[in-house]
């Protein structure tokens, strides 16, 4: 019963020194107690204790205006008319309504603490950590005690203020999510559309495969056996940075390679999408977009340098090594009356990583 009584009884033989090494002093420090305890004004003065509790509701509530703020400057200093002073308001005054939040809400935690909170000193022995069922009840009366003392379960000003303005600092962070989607508009129906965007590139029928990044078409005949060039479309090349090119540039670039016919088994390939054993495909790897930049020409193996993927291009870039979960998307290839490669379509499939609309 007094095993039970004491909950420390079992650790108390691992807090004392092995005999072989033992030191004993003279003159053992003392244990100098604990300083006189000072009280505050707030514990003396009723009424500096309700200033002090009008302060702290007062900044919380002045933090909650910040989140409220914020949030309405994201509507009131729009940015997408693109020019810099808009973007200027929108940061400024977005910014100051974020820092005014989580300035005030930190000083009146602080304030809180220091000024309505339960003073005094207290010393807590060191032990180790297992519990027992006296110890649990311990933690819950600890708990019950730190409410007491800290009044959050009495002080209803203080509890409503201080969850209000947690809550609303959250919200303009969540609300600037919003301004990571473009919207759509009439002149570019599908620019708030992601599964469109990610599902279509610039590749459509007849355009010509230019080479990265001078834009130069490139004829059939250029490419040599075991060769890998970059490619893009031709008309990504009149496309101005302001107008999406690195968007587009980084959905349509692609892979050409060259093997020989023979090297292209019809079971395992569309023999149909490629010309002469030219084959196409998509340079963004299907695991997480990185570039699929490094060819093996002896093994006809395309390698992502970021987590190892590997793709046999003689087998429709199957994935034969890797995290990656699909083969790269080939794009359909042919040739135009002047020997210049061209494009059969756009990807049939979407490129780069799996996202939402595939299972």
């Amino acid at each position: 019963m007094a095993h039970e009584e004491d909950a420390l009884e079992h650790e108390r033989a691992s807090w004392q020194p092995s005999p072989g090494l033992a030191v004993a002093v003279p003159d053992p420090v003392q244990n100098p107690g604990l300083p006189p305890h000072r009280e505050r004004i707030t514990d003396k003065d009723p009424a500096a204790m309700k200033r002090a509790v009008r302060t702290v509701y007062t900044l919380f509530y002045l933090s909650l205006a910040g989140s409220i703020w914020a949030i309405a400057a994201y509507m009131l200093f729009p940015i997408e008319s693109g020019r810099m002073v808009d973007i200027r308001h929108n940061n400024l005054f977005i910014g100051l309504g974020i820092a005014l939040a989580l300035l005030a809400l930190g000083i009146g935690a602080i304030h809180w603490s220091k000024a309505v909170m339960s003073d005094k000193e207290f010393v807590e022995p060191r032990h180790a950590t297992r519990g027992r069922d006296t110890t649990r009840e311990g933690a819950v009366e600890a708990f019950r005690e730190a409410n007491e003392e800290s009044g959050f379960g009495r002080r209803t000003a203080i509890r409503g203020s201080l969850i209000a303005a947690l809550v609303a600092s959250i919200l303009p962070g969540i609300t600037l999510f919003r301004g990571l989607a473009p919207e759509s508009s009439p002149e570019n129906p599908i620019a708030g559309d992601p599964v469109a965007l990610l599902s279509h590139t610039m590749w459509k029928k007849g355009e010509r495969l230019a080479i990265d990044p001078s834009g130069r078409p490139i004829r059939a005949a250029d490419l040599t056996l075991g060769s890998v060039v970059h490619v893009i479309p031709e008309s990504l090349a009149s496309l101005s940075h302001h107008d999406g090119y690195l968007e587009e540039k980084a959905k349509a670039i692609v892979l050409l390679m060259r093997l020989l016919p023979e090297q292209l088994p019809a079971e395992h390939n569309k023999l149909e999408w490629s010309y002469d054993g030219i084959v196409a495909y998509s340079k963004v790897c299907t695991h997480v977009g990185c570039p699929v930049a490094l060819y093996e020409q002896q093994t006809h193996h395309l390698l992502c340098p970021c987590h190892q993927s590997q793709f046999d291009v003689s087998r429709s870039a199957a994935v034969i090594f890797g995290p990656a979960a699909r083969p790269l998307p080939q794009l359909p290839i042919t040739v135009d009356d002047e020997g210049y490669l061209v494009a059969q379509s756009d990807f049939t499939e979407p490129v780069g990583p799996s996202f939402w609309e595939r299972h």
